[in-house]
């Protein structure tokens, strides 16, 4: 299997000179997906769990439904220059072939259409609502999720270059955590998992990133019919509005002890909170 780490030579320059040393790095290789040895796309990830990654995939495509869906997944003969196989075309047999044109998936950020036309996509597409009441949410244990993230992102040690995505029970308790050079991959190789482990619809559960809330990270949670979302950094407006539209708890800016809540506010408990300064919203 490709390596998820490489060793690249470098310059360092700081205050105390200059030093010439190896540096590690994330490894960022292609994967084309095909289905019935037909290619779907290519998308630009960091090796492994790739299973996963096209069980997540396919699933928030609304390709699949279910793992069954998913009859065999195997690697294809691609070779590198040293005759090694690259592990980087993957074929994938349906249950039930779906007529699939080859696309590409890699400017899918509501990919020119309108804001009401790609959140009424979303909301027609996904299987699993989210209810309306439930889980609660306790502010100090959404305060804890991002160290807990970032403690289980053993390649990020060691190049300090890629995406997280986990996801957490209401107490806190981490069920699952994926890296990856791309915050949409990250997320479709952790929504993989819960498919083939049968946590979908994942109603109960909090999906923690480690970067920006964008409307892909969002539409994809919404199709697992995850109830809240918490992100370290921004969402972005579409986003809060797919967010709102679905019923959807979202988070944002969780540093420390701080974080907006930008909709879903009826999960999030208040009781503790100094509502002293608090604005009408």
């Amino acid at each position: 299997m490709s390596r998820v780490t490489a060793r690249r030579r470098t310059l360092r320059i700081s205050p105390a000179g200059v030093v010439q040393r190896p540096d590690t790095l994330v490894v960022e290789e292609p994967l084309e997906i095909r289905t019935g040895g037909q290619s779907l796309t290519v998308t630009m990830r960091t090796p492994g769990a790739d299973i996963d990654l096209i069980h997540g995939f396919l699933f928030t495509e609304g390709i699949i439904t279910s793992a069954e869906d998913i009859v065999t997944a195997r690697y294809c003969a691609g070779t590198d220059e040293n005759g090694q196989n690259t592990y980087n075309v993957l074929d994938v047999q349906l249950r039930a072939p779906v007529p699939v044109q080859p696309r590409s998936f890699l400017t899918n950020s509501a990919c020119g259409l309108c804001g009401k036309t790609a959140l009424d996509e979303v909301r027609i597409r996904t299987n699993h609502p989210i209810p309306a009441a439930g889980p609660d949410l306790d502010p100090r244990i959404l305060a804890a999720l991002p160290g807990e993230l970032r403690s289980r992102q053993s390649v990020f040690d060691a190049t300090g270059g890629l995406h997280a995505a986990g996801l957490f029970t209401p107490d806190g308790e981490a069920l699952a955590v994926r890296e990856d050079v791309g915050r949409h991959n990250a997320v479709d190789k952790l929504l993989g998992w819960a498919l083939r482990e049968h946590r979908i619809p994942a109603h109960d559960l909090i999906l923690m990133v480690s970067g920006r809330a964008s409307f892909e990270l969002v539409q994809k949670a919404v199709m697992a019919g995850i109830p809240a979302l918490g992100a370290v950094s921004a969402p972005s407006s579409l986003a809060v509005d797919l967010a709102v539209e679905s019923g959807m708890t979202l988070i944002g800016f969780l540093r420390g002890e701080s974080m907006n809540v930008y909709s879903g506010f009826d999960r999030v408990r208040l009781e503790a909170a100094d509502r002293s300064a608090s604005h009408p919203l």
